[in-house]
């Protein structure tokens, strides 16, 4: 009996260690294949610039993808950022496309109705909206490591001090000789 509970958990154990291999496995394939989808977006995006006359637009596509890659590149770097990213890259990128294909779309068919003209003014505001929005994911993904940098450069601030070694008063004494 002492054996055959002792073998039990041996095997739950093994279990256990092998479901969290096969469930990091998972994970990492996960990242693989949404890093991929991303860039292929991406680069549907960055073709647009291409087929889109409006200058301003194609402006802010050019901004969007600049950014995209960005977002992609640091998550690449950090997976475990991946997580804050899942409506980015699961709506965000896939709208964002859709939204720049029906409007190369109505604008090819050079349409002159009101709810074209409409459409394509939204649109153009609308990538706007996003360039901004994708901006502000990027800077989202910096946020606690800026805030870790600066309490630490706050610290390293406060040791130079105890230590003499800030002169920084000096300097500005000297300054104002």
């Amino acid at each position: 009996m002492p054996s055959l509970a002792i073998g039990a958990a041996a095997f739950g154990a093994g279990e256990l260690v092998l479901y969290k291999k096969d469930k990091q496995e998972l994970k990492s394939l996960s990242l693989v294949e949404t890093i991929k989808s991303a860039r292929s977006k991406n680069r549907q995006i960055t073709g647009m610039i291409n087929k889109i006359e409006d200058a301003e637009l194609r402006q802010n596509i050019r901004d969007v993808s600049d950014t995209i890659t960005k977002i992609i590149d640091t998550i690449e770097k950090e997976p475990k950022k991946l997580n804050k990213m899942n409506n980015f890259f699961e709506y965000y990128l896939p709208v964002t496309l859709n939204i720049l294909t029906r409007y190369d779309e109505i604008e090819n068919q050079k349409l002159s109705s009101e709810e074209s003209k409409k459409f394509m003014s939204q649109t153009k505001n609308m990538m706007e909206k996003i360039n901004n929005a994708f901006k502000n994911q990027l800077s989202n993904l910096y946020q606690s490591d800026i805030v870790d940098t600066d309490a630490e450069m706050k610290v390293f601030d406060s040791m130079l001090k105890a230590d003499g070694y800030d002169t920084s008063n000096d300097f500005k004494q000297q300054q104002n000789k």
